[in-house]
């Protein structure tokens, strides 16, 4: 199988990075913390274990959103680019649209379904999981 690379970054582009590999999950999330921190009905995410992810330049500015999550966004512009959690070591999260190509990767689940804004209805056919989707690491 070839390496599959994938480049995104921020609007201002002080933040550029690269991610080499096959993901492991793809996610339209829709619990409270994403949609406030990115000012979004709901947010797309795509998991990847951190060392397939490179920060070319500068690395996101983190803020702690929750006691086990982190989130990164540029400190110029304020795009949200990431997402590592204590309860998932190893893995992080880069939000889909800061991608280059956003269309090459399209979320195969809901997560936090429970959590849905009641007037947000998305015609899909994916799982919808109430809380974290299941996923795998290897």
């Amino acid at each position: 199988m070839p390496h599959t690379i994938h480049e995104g970054g921020c609007q201002c582009g002080a933040i550029r990075y690269q991610v080499t590999g096959r993901h492991l999950t793809a996610a339209l999330c829709h619990c409270l913390i994403c949609r406030k921190a990115n000012a979004a009905p709901a947010v797309a995410w795509v998991m990847y274990k951190e060392d397939q992810v490179r920060f070319l330049h500068e690395r996101p500015t983190e803020y702690s959103s929750s006691l086990e999550g982190r989130r990164g966004f540029c400190p110029r512009c304020g795009t949200q680019i990431s997402f590592v959690s204590g309860l998932m070591p190893g893995l992080i999260d880069l939000t889909i649209c800061s991608l280059d190509t956003p269309n090459d990767i399209a979320p195969d689940v809901h997560a936090f379904e429970s959590r849905r804004l009641s007037w947000l209805h998305l015609a899909d056919q994916l799982p919808r999981y109430p809380e974290y989707p299941p996923f795998e690491t290897s």
